[in-house]
């Protein structure tokens, strides 16, 4: 039996292995896995935005692509819709996955629910209302008269609202206790309030503010822009930076208070500090993107069945399915009924919704903790 173990831990060189180097050759096996599998997604992340370049309504040949890369001759029409049209919406589409699907999996995480996403404590609906104010009335709540109207003017309102649909829904918990389903019930509360003060306003408001307000809902990309990715990159950077910090405390929180604090882990601060974070990425992309559904949702699950539970791989795996789901919708609401473009929130609806019942009804459980 000895023989026959010693056989079995025999290393390519010949020595044996003892039980904690096995441990560590095995971990080290895992992470290179992982790693190697993050690397396909952002080849494959890769592939998918310069075949959304590439096409659309106009259709950009691969030569030219290649030819703006290199600093090559290229017709000037298409050096314009490549640089100001479709590079612009490809990276902001990205950027909101990314932000969606990070603060999807944190929520999931700190909450310890399955069903928590970027708009359970009542992002969306406080986003939403705050959007809806901007195109009705056309100013913004605290009266604040705007260099820029139109889209910077709903993305201040989107985001002023979300920030304060949190901030109530925080201040509740702080009251009551810090318990996850304090702060679950009165995020479900605070959004339902939410979301009958956008429907006042959709029955009050005019054709033309009702039209605007149904398609800033929808979500899409079609204000996309330099300037707001300006704003929105080092931003979520500096956030997904924060939240990466505490992935090990992540993990022990995942098994539990109890097992996190034994583990000298604060869960209290742990919890605000990242709530407070995720609230900020998802209501900034809320604010200039409108409603997007289902990708906080879907993709950390998509990412525990690829590579497991460790926040360390788990967290910048979501970032790169949320990110790559998110492309993969926008190029079929702009290609589906071209030149016509769907709202890009119809299209993850229409495909988050069903994968996620499949998701509910065939995996097994350990994918939902």
């Amino acid at each position: 039996m000895e023989k026959s173990i010693q056989q079995n831990n025999h290393t390519q060189s010949g020595k044996a292995l003892t039980p904690d180097r096995q441990l560590v050759s095995l971990y080290r096996k895992s992470a290179m896995r992982k790693l190697l599998l993050l690397a396909v997604l952002v080849i494959l992340l890769a592939i998918v935005a310069g075949a959304a370049t590439m096409k659309g309504s106009a259709n950009v040949p691969a030569r030219e692509l290649w030819a703006m890369m290199t600093g090559g001759a290229a017709d000037e029409m298409n050096v314009y819709i490549v640089r100001e049209v479709r590079l612009p919406r490809i990276a902001m589409a990205v950027v909101t996955g990314v932000s969606l699907a990070a603060a999807g999996a944190i929520m999931q995480a700190l909450l310890r629910n399955p069903l928590a996403d970027p708009f359970t404590l009542g992002v969306s609906s406080g986003a939403s209302f705050g959007a809806a104010l901007a195109i009705v009335a056309g100013a913004s709540a605290f009266g604040i008269n705007l260099v820029h109207h139109g889209q910077w003017l709903i993305a201040f309102n989107a985001f002023v609202f979300g920030c304060l649909a949190v901030g109530v829904v925080y201040g509740i918990a702080r009251l009551k206790s810090s318990s996850t389903t304090v702060l679950l019930l009165a995020g479900v509360a605070i959004g339902q309030l939410f979301s009958a003060g956008v429907s006042a306003l959709k029955y009050f408001s005019n054709n033309e503010a009702l039209k605007d307000l149904t398609v800033w809902l929808m979500g899409g990309f079609w204000g996309a822009k330099w300037e707001v990715l300006h704003i929105l990159l080092p931003l979520f950077a500096v956030s997904l930076a924060v939240l990466m910090k505490y992935a090990w405390d992540l993990n022990a929180l995942v098994s539990g208070e109890e097992v996190a604090r034994t583990l000298g882990v604060k869960v209290k601060r742990l919890r605000w500090i990242c709530l407070l974070t995720v609230t900020l990425m998802a209501s900034t992309a809320i604010a200039f993107t409108g409603v997007i559904g289902f990708i906080g949702l879907v993709a950390p699950h998509i990412s525990r069945m690829m590579i497991g539970t460790d926040y360390r791989y788990l967290l910048p795996c979501s970032c790169l399915i949320g990110a790559l789901l998110l492309l993969l919708s926008d190029t079929v609401a702009r290609l589906l009924l071209s030149p016509i473009e769907l709202p890009v929130g119809i299209v993850t609806s229409f495909f988050g919704a069903p994968f996620f019942v499949y998701l509910l009804l065939k995996k097994r459980r350990e994918y939902w903790t």
